[in-house]
């Protein structure tokens, strides 16, 4: 592994498949243990709660469906604290540390990194390499169908199943809404258009993955990933969690785009 990189961090917006390629990556044993670290809200210690995805939205007929706020328990934690923490346990016995970071989390992880002690600079680039401790490799993963990936994202916040098969009864309670789909549609693009400027603006070149590439060829995905960080490409493993989408998923995909072209909704 002598002169590659020990660090790698999977770039993504909400339900992009970046759980799927990090989860396969954790299941190597090799390749750190790679967690959204940065997802976490200082005033509740919590990630973003449904109803904090909609903030400024006043429709009560998408906030009724949405569970109401809990006021969580403050993170006090010294910044120093906070990153040694994330350096340790994100990382396997060899050296390896992994992660996964949203566009939507770039200023928390700014704002918290400015409290470190032995700071290299300043933005996006220096807060990352100071909390991780190195440059990692950048892993892109995007979905171009992001009316698909809005859906999902909308199932998911008004459940709160982000993983796995989704739970029969909240799911049963879930409901098709064209507005609250617009309003993830519209927070997807911004996420997805803050990431390729900041890659031109640092000139950066990640490893990309779009999402139907990603979920046929999870397996030599991951093995790439392997690769840049000087790993053994066969310790690759077969994937370890399935799609979610199913056929309820697609017939609100399909509604809403037909909504939108009626109704003049961003796709």
């Amino acid at each position: 592994m002598s002169g590659h990189p020990t660090a790698y961090l999977v770039l993504a917006s909400q339900r992009s498949g970046s759980t799927l390629l990090v989860e396969s990556l954790r299941a190597t044993g090799v390749a750190g243990e790679p967690q959204e670290f940065f997802q976490y809200l200082p005033h509740t210690s919590q990630s973003p709660q449904p109803r904090e995805w909609f903030a400024g939205v006043e429709d009560e007929s998408i906030l009724r469906l949405l569970d109401p706020l809990d006021d969580g328990t403050p993170d006090i934690a010294p910044a120093d604290i906070w990153r040694d923490y994330i350096r340790t346990v994100g990382r396997t016995p060899n050296g390896i540390w992994g992660g996964k970071l949203m566009w939507n989390q770039t200023p928390l992880l700014i704002h918290r990194a400015k409290n470190l002690s032995n700071r290299s600079g300043d933005g996006l680039r220096a807060a990352i390499r100071d909390v991780i401790g190195s440059e990692p490799v950048l892993v892109h993963v995007h979905r171009p169908d992001v009316v698909s990936q809005a859906v999902s994202f909308w199932r998911a916040v008004q459940t709160r199943v982000w993983r796995g098969r989704p739970d029969p009864i909240r799911d049963a309670r879930a409901e098709y809404h064209a507005g609250a789909i617009a309003h993830i549609i519209t927070m997807l693009r911004e996420q997805e258009k803050g990431w390729r400027a900041w890659f031109d603006e640092e000139g950066l070149d990640p490893i990309e993955v779009s999402y139907p590439y990603l979920w046929r060829n999870l397996t030599q995905v991951v093995a790439t990933v392997l690769e840049a960080l000087g790993l053994d490409p066969r310790l690759a493993p077969p994937p370890v969690l399935e799609r979610q989408a199913d056929q309820r998923s697609d017939e609100w995909v399909d509604r809403y785009r037909a909504d939108a072209a009626r109704d003049g909704l961003p796709t």
